[in-house]
């Protein structure tokens, strides 16, 4: 990442166990831009637990990995975190950092979105729901672009769209362990697709609004 790169607000960036991790990174001499593409393999793995689960018969194993799929998508997260961290307070920066920052981001959006919707046989709402995850984004990139500043409003941002997908797998776990079959993983990810949505029209919204003033 390049140091004067747009960075989301992420309250854990200020913790000491982040500034820990951070100092054993950058002593290893780990790159932010290999921490970045980890987050697509992560996120790649997350997408085929979650895809595999919507597979297998014994709902146990399903159980086991939709977990899994939840803690790879957390695993991802962090990716995100400690690249940034490494580049700008490890001062790792690099010139193509915002070629890494962006364009892995996108991909795990996409593969775990599409995993997650496969996980309840509906890959073509998960494909929906990963296309505006990117276009978030790229309204994000446009508003930078024209000046106007870097949207990183929700209620459907990188993290809160992960946290609905984690919370989302978890609680069909527990759904599941009680005897239920509730459709919570439609659930979840019908609520993605609202919150994403929302967040388009908003950025939409804003970036209308600051070039008409």
């Amino acid at each position: 990442m390049t140091k004067d790169f747009s960075r989301r607000p992420i309250a854990s960036r200020n913790t000491k166990w982040a500034a820990y991790v951070t100092r054993r990174l950058v002593a290893e001499g780990v790159a932010p831009n290999r921490i970045s593409a980890g987050s697509v393999v992560a996120a790649a793995l997350a997408a085929g637990a979650f895809a595999t689960a919507g597979a297998v018969g014994p709902l146990w194993a399903a159980g086991l990995l939709l977990l899994l799929g939840a803690a790879l998508t957390q695993l991802r997260l962090l990716c995100n975190l400690f690249d940034g961290l490494v580049a700008v307070e490890g001062g790792m920066a690099s010139p193509d950092g915002a070629f890494w920052n962006e364009v892995p981001d996108r991909l795990s959006d996409l593969l775990i979105l599409a995993g997650f919707g496969m996980a309840l046989g509906r890959l073509e709402l998960g494909l929906l729901v990963g296309a505006l995850a990117i276009l978030t984004a790229y309204l994000r990139e446009f508003g930078r672009a024209a000046g106007l500043g870097s949207d990183f409003s929700g209620p459907g941002a990188k993290s809160h769209r992960m946290a609905v997908v984690t919370l989302g797998a978890v609680a069909q776990v527990v759904v599941w362990s009680l005897g239920q079959n509730w459709p919570v993983l439609f659930w979840a990810l019908s609520l993605v697709l609202a919150l994403t949505a929302a967040t388009v029209a908003r950025r939409s919204w804003c970036i209308l609004r600051k070039m008409r003033a």
